[in-house]
């Protein structure tokens, strides 16, 4: 598991700004327990962390303001830029916990998109807490990040750390796992997002109506922790599972058709990613994932096509 806070002035540019990347994640298996009393839905997931980087760049302001440019900024639902973004939140947050004023200006830059299963918001979360304990000088150790992440939801925490993990409870409970081989995706990106609650929503729907697993029985991680760790190519492929998919699915039928299309032009497997509409599809190396981007690009069933790889960090400073 990766992360890098560092703080300090070796970070801030001489026009006194920070910067943070933080990547996309892709859940390579994702079970979803029944609805629990806290309204959450207990999970059992393996996090990847890829190459698709949205960049957060923190400068000293009077209070807080949040800029958003890049994938997904514009259109009939933009990325709002108030206080229901999280990266607002996360600088108010560790401003409460460092005692300083929530001073800055942040700008967020996405290659994420937004509401795509691929915890772009989380990542720019994650990223955020990174920079502003530079710009501020908190010096917040890694337990102290880490702990705000998880108060702001259940992907930052992942965010931060980057790699492969195993994700419990909501999702925001750690645990590394060693995967030194690198995977090679292509990501579909659709037009529009779906909502998160509006995809578990479904999927309780689903399950009421007796059409997919309760949820009650959790399989092993194991197959593709394994396959993660060594491969080959088919035996994760085989391994890979979505609880959300068939809600995704249900809620946006195109995207069997995505799926099919994915796998018909080469990939080893497709699946939704997380609660989608995003869909990851696994090659067989690097050259089978430019291939297929290619090939997809050309059927014009997504809006776009991100080729990355992964594990990744998680949120860095750089420059």
């Amino acid at each position: 598991m990766s992360w890098s806070s560092a703080g300090g002035p070796g970070h801030i540019r001489g026009d006194g700004a920070v910067t943070a990347h933080a990547p996309a994640k892709v859940n390579v298996s994702l079970a979803v327990g029944p609805l629990r009393e806290d309204g959450f839905h207990g999970l059992q997931t393996v996090y990847l962390a890829v190459s698709l980087l949205d960049t957060v760049t923190v400068r000293p302001g009077e209070g807080l303001s949040v800029s958003v440019t890049g994938e997904g900024t514009g259109g009939p639902d933009p990325v709002p830029t108030d206080r229901r973004n999280l990266v607002w939140r996360a600088a108010e947050l560790l401003a409460e916990h460092a005692g300083v004023p929530a001073d800055a200006a942040i700008a967020v830059d996405k290659t994420i998109p937004a509401a795509a299963g691929l915890a772009g918001g989380s990542a720019d979360a994650a990223a955020a807490l990174v920079a502003l304990d530079a710009l501020w000088g908190t010096r917040a150790t890694r337990g102290d990040l880490t702990e705000l992440a998880a108060r702001l939801g259940s992907d930052v925490p992942f965010g931060l750390a980057g790699g492969v993990a195993i994700g419990t409870g909501r999702g925001e409970q750690l645990t590394p796992v060693l995967a030194r081989r690198q995977w090679h995706w292509v990501l579909g990106i659709a037009d529009g997002g779906l909502s998160t609650p509006a995809v578990y929503a479904e999927l309780d729907r689903l399950r009421a109506a007796g059409r997919v697993p309760d949820g009650t029985a959790v399989p092993s991680p194991e197959p593709v922790l394994a396959a993660l760790r060594s491969g080959p190519t088919a035996a994760l492929a085989a391994a890979l599972a979505n609880d959300l998919q068939a809600p995704a699915i249900s809620l946006r039928p195109a995207l069997r058709r995505a799926l099919r299309a994915a796998t018909d032009a080469g990939a080893a497997a497709a699946l939704v990613s997380g609660s989608g509409p995003t869909v990851a599809a696994l090659a067989d190396g690097e050259d089978a994932a430019l291939r297929l981007a290619a090939v997809l690009a050309g059927e014009g069933v997504f809006r776009t096509v991100r080729v990355v790889h992964g594990p990744v960090p998680g949120a860095r400073l750089v420059g």
